[in-house]
């Protein structure tokens, strides 16, 4: 099967095939299906495309059982690759979240792991993402939605205190992660990186990272 012969989404088989893989290589920070979902969003979305040499240690960390297991894995994860950016142009985009059991026990969505596979994507560029958005504000609110949620399910830690998010509001946080997305995609569009930018911050854009958890399952 070629490339242009790839259905554009995967199917829900296929994610729990993806998601499987994932959780059977458990690992300290490692991403799982909603964390690997956000790491290519926050890339599609981003300054600067990346390619699946940058990526791919992010999400993958040790050999493949076999030739087989590799090209299928590498397969699902290109594919997965492509429909995130195909989403994002046709205005389609939902976030793979996860669930977890609350304390009345049922379930509730979380962003957790999206959130943490968003922010390692954006550590990717880190330097023109920390540049644009230490000298313009629009940036920062179109990102409002997903910093809300990153602080409430400590992606990472803030300095500043934050009033906790009430469930009405971490609802509507989640609902506006597409509107966020699709904004934050015109912006790099319509303002892309200089060359000068490129000088004047360096093109090392990998940093250390702040302190993050995540846990939760997926659901498409």
């Amino acid at each position: 099967m070629s490339e242009s012969d790839w259905p554009a989404s995967l199917s829900d088989s296929e994610l729990e095939e993806l998601d499987q893989f994932l959780r059977a290589h458990p690992g300290e920070d490692h991403l799982l299906l909603d964390g690997v979902h956000g790491l290519l969003t926050a890339l599609a979305i981003g300054p600067s495309p990346a390619t699946p040499d940058e990526w791919l240690p992010e999400v993958l960390h040790e050999p493949f059982a076999d030739v087989d297991e590799g090209e299928r894995i590498l397969t699902l994860l290109a594919r997965l690759n492509d429909s995130v950016t195909l989403e994002i142009e046709t205005g389609a985009y939902e976030p793979i979240l996860g669930e977890i059991e609350t304390d009345d026990g049922s379930t509730a969505f979380t962003s957790r792991g999206w959130c943490e596979g968003f922010s390692r994507g954006i550590d990717l560029r880190a330097a023109a993402w920390e540049a644009r958005l230490g000298q313009d504000s629009d940036l920062m609110q179109f990102l409002g939605p997903i910093i809300a949620l990153s602080i409430e399910d400590e992606v990472f830690d803030s300095d500043a205190e934050f009033a906790a998010l009430s469930d009405e509001e971490y609802d509507e946080c989640l609902a506006r992660i597409p509107e966020s997305i699709d904004a934050v995609s015109t912006y790099w569009r319509d303002n892309p990186v200089s060359e000068d930018e490129y000088v004047r911050h360096g093109d090392d854009d990998r940093r250390p990272r702040p302190p993050r958890r995540r846990g939760g399952r997926w659901v498409h």
